[in-house]
């Protein structure tokens, strides 16, 4: 039996599970290849976030927005989705992270997702977002573009 190959998933790479939009091909079968996929406690409010903006912006009904978040939530439920929590001590390390790599500009939500990431013991992390994905690479991670 081999050992599991975690990967972290990034909120701007997880959209693309629950919303057609692109790149959300290569992204289903890249997660359908995975032994386990990691989130933290932070995505579930990046999603909620997301798909409120989406609908703000017209591009979702409110009941598309509720079915969809519900859909994320019974993944997590279910354990399709491994949910780590953004526990203190990652505060301070994503802090750490942005003063260690101060040729890319992190944002401190990125951070925390990276800090969560290392936590976790992840390999490889998932991402939409070119300052996450160069940063993560530049942390060592295995980094998958969306």
């Amino acid at each position: 039996m081999s050992a599991e190959q975690p990967a972290y998933l990034d909120t701007s790479a997880l959209a693309k599970w629950y919303l057609n939009e692109a790149g959300s091909e290569e992204f289903v079968r890249y997660v359908q290849g995975l032994d386990v996929a990691v989130i933290s406690s932070l995505t579930q409010t990046e999603m909620r976030s997301l798909l409120a903006r989406r609908r703000r912006a017209g591009d979702l009904s409110p009941e598309s927005e509720t079915v969809i978040y519900a859909a994320f939530l019974q993944d997590i439920a279910e354990g399709s989705l491994r949910q780590y929590p953004v526990e203190d001590a990652r505060f301070s390390e994503a802090a750490n992270l942005i003063s260690r790599y101060p040729g890319h500009p992190l944002r401190t939500l990125d951070a925390l997702h990276l800090a969560v990431a290392r936590s976790a013991q992840v390999d490889a992390v998932a991402t939409a977002d070119t300052v996450m994905a160069a940063a993560a690479e530049a942390m060592g991670f295995v980094t998958v573009r969306f």
